[in-house]
């Protein structure tokens, strides 16, 4: 199990980040989705009430939704300093503290990161959730970023908090490969916007469900927020891009879109350029379930 693969985690640094809730980003006028029709709903960003990690990612009156709190470390630049910071150094599983407000003390979960909006997603319960306003500073444990697998020097890690890791379960093969459980595997040419992005370590990239045909074959409508992945023949060592036998695992941080190109937004937390990560289907390899939070299979 993970537990048993060595890393360098206790050369890890840690770090306290600083954001806050970003309010949903909407702007004028009709979207049109990939068939051309007009819609005007929901869609990034704000303290998203009433969907949570471990939901469908399919199926909302909304597009590009991202469950739980969308957090920000500044709204009006964010591509500059300190939310690039902010961005860069959050990772997958690394813990939130309320600072601020009536919700102050309550903890959550950083669950991914969105590219375009730049925003880091975090989980919190309804209740808290409900507590909250677009003042609330939040607090972010950031450890993760560096992280390395010892024994496996050509898999790289990004955007995973070392405590998440010892929890997916994963398992060697004895031949040089790691199984890793996930819901859901990807292929190729199912991947959109953000592919060839220079780099992983902040953001995502989508995959694309306009073909009715293919989301049937591949089961991608029964992906849920926080399900690991695998993209298959997909690396992204160094940036987004086709390779023939590659895997990369990644979480899903946002729902199912209309727009062209979009779907389910995949944060990378794993990937390899050859064939050394092992794909194994499991319902539960979820963050919800791993973490025991959000909404949960089992």
């Amino acid at each position: 199990m993970s537990n048993t693969l060595k890393t360098n985690q206790d050369r890890v640094v840690e770090m306290f980040l600083a954001c806050k809730p970003g309010m949903p980003r909407v702007g004028l006028g009709w979207k049109v989705d990939h068939r051309g029709t007009p819609f005007l709903m929901p869609g990034i960003g704000g303290i998203t009430l009433n969907v949570q990690v471990g939901d469908p990612a399919f199926g909302l009156a909304g597009d590009h939704i991202e469950p739980g709190v969308s957090c920000t470390a500044n709204a009006e630049k964010p591509n500059e300093f300190p939310n690039t910071s902010l961005q860069i150094l959050s990772c997958i599983g690394n813990e939130a503290i309320i600072v601020s407000g009536d919700a102050k003390g309550e903890k959550g979960v950083v669950i991914g990161h969105h590219g375009g909006s730049e925003h880091i997603i975090v989980d919190f319960p309804k209740e808290i959730k409900e507590k909250m306003t677009y003042d609330d500073k939040i607090q972010i444990r950031a450890r993760g970023q560096g992280l390395a697998l010892t024994d496996y020097p050509a898999i790289k890690l990004f955007n995973l908090d070392p405590a998440l890791l010892e929890k997916m379960t994963i398992t060697e093969t004895g031949d040089g490969k790691l199984r890793v459980p996930v819901t859901t595997k990807v292929p190729a040419p199912c991947m959109g916007s953000g592919v060839g992005r220079a780099h992983v370590a902040a953001g995502d990239y989508d995959v694309m469900t306009s073909d009715p045909d293919t989301v049937k074959k591949y089961d991608l409508d029964k992906m849920r927020f926080g399900d690991f992945v695998a993209l298959m023949d997909h690396d992204n060592s160094y940036g987004r891009a086709f390779v023939q036998g590659a895997v990369s695992i990644g979480v899903v941080v946002h729902s199912d879109c209309l727009l062209a190109g979009h779907g389910p937004g995949i944060s990378t937390v794993m990937t390899c350029p050859k064939s050394l990560i092992e794909p194994v289907i499991d319902p539960a390899a979820n963050i919800a379930d791993v973490l025991g939070i959000g909404t949960r299979v089992s």
